[in-house]
């Protein structure tokens, strides 16, 4: 078991700036992979960004060359840095780790970009 909290969510205007922080109860080398997602109102939640290990990350192709996850092992954050942001990044972000077949998620942390 492992306890996420995120952080950072907020309202911003299009073109800003936020980061979301993802806090582990636990060590983030106990995991296999993790990744930030969303969910849009009335939307499925989809991946945004995703690491396997050290240096590799995936991206929806709709936040490419915008959004950058990272990971601090010391402080077992994962975080995500999100710029020239849109108002369809609108949505609910949750972290989530995997190790296995087992995903564990967060509570979600709101962001809204407006126009």
């Amino acid at each position: 078991q492992v306890q996420l909290v995120e952080s950072g969510g907020g309202l911003v205007q299009s073109g800003g700036s936020l980061r979301l922080s993802c806090a582990a109860s636990r060590s983030l080398f106990s995991f296999t992979g993790m990744g930030w997602y969303r969910q849009a109102p009335g939307k499925q939640r989809e991946s945004v960004a995703i690491t396997r290990s050290v240096g590799t990350a995936n991206y929806a192709d709709s936040v490419k060359g915008r959004f950058t996850i990272s990971r601090d092992n010391v402080k077992n954050t994962v975080y995500l840095q999100m710029n020239s942001l849109k108002p369809e990044d609108t949505a609910v972000y949750y972290c989530a780790v995997h190790r296995g077949s087992d995903t564990y998620w967060g509570q979600g942390t709101q962001v809204t970009v407006s126009s």
